[in-house]
């Protein structure tokens, strides 16, 4: 568990106005460096299951706060996720002309390779 001090010291980076301990990105940041502290715990302790459910369980929270904030706040999102060195999910295709056009890439790279 983070002490108060890592706490403070996240919130006073992560905070949009002064006062803010509960925006969406402090709860990422916090979840983010307390999911690290639960990892570095479970490859010493790899038997401690209740400690990996906890892990499982912030992982699954941050993820549904990082949805919620590329949905709400694309720039902040981008900004949040290079500064706490986040992978980000990829992202599906959904138009069908995207698909079309990557098919037809693939078909014309097939044919350039005959030759």
């Amino acid at each position: 568990m983070l002490d108060k001090q890592k706490k403070q010291k996240l919130i006073k980076k992560f905070q949009t106005h002064i006062g803010d301990t509960g925006s969406t990105e402090v709860q990422i940041a916090i979840l983010t460096a307390e999911i690290e502290e639960l990892a570095g715990h479970l490859k010493i302790h790899h038997k401690d299951h209740s400690s990996r459910r906890g892990l499982l369980r912030k992982v699954g929270e941050r993820r549904k706060l990082l949805k919620y904030l590329q949905r709400e706040n694309a720039a902040s999102y981008e900004d949040l996720i290079i500064k706490l060195k986040l992978k980000q999910a990829k992202q599906f295709i959904e138009k069908e002309e995207d698909i079309d056009e990557i098919e037809t890439e693939v078909t014309h790279h097939k044919d350039e390779g005959d030759e």
